[in-house]
């Protein structure tokens, strides 16, 4: 199992990118996906995370500048980022809690290998 995260680069204050993630291998059921981010010196923090549900939660820093959205048929998240600001700026990881075909009851969690969002003029 492992989730590929993609769509990170450079942009400039007030620009805006969209990035996605997608779990493969083997998986049996995908209940909560997320977005963190970690900052140089700075613990890793809750970002934007949606339910099988459809239920979403974000940060107070980033609440009504990002929206999260998930394809459950495609084990996919994605995170739409607007009005970005250098305070943005961090390795952004996906984190997907899911139970896969060879242990269909068990709940995991897993992590994507990260992408950086790096927001500067």
């Amino acid at each position: 199992v492992q989730l590929q995260a993609s769509g990170g680069g450079l942009v400039r204050p007030g620009g805006s990118l969209r990035l996605s993630c997608l779990a493969s291998g083997g998986i049996f059921r995908v209940n909560f996906m997320g977005w963190f981010r970690q900052a140089p010196g700075k613990q890793r923090e809750l970002v934007a995370g949606i339910s099988r549900d459809g239920f979403t939660n974000y940060a107070d820093s980033v609440n009504a500048r990002f929206t999260v959205s998930r394809d459950i048929a495609k084990n996919a998240v994605y995170l739409q980022m607007s009005s970005l600001e250098p305070e943005d700026t961090a390795v952004y990881y996906c984190k997907a809690d899911l139970s896969t075909e060879t242990d269909p009851f068990y709940l995991q969690t897993v992590w994507g290998q990260g992408t950086q969002v790096t927001v500067s003029s």
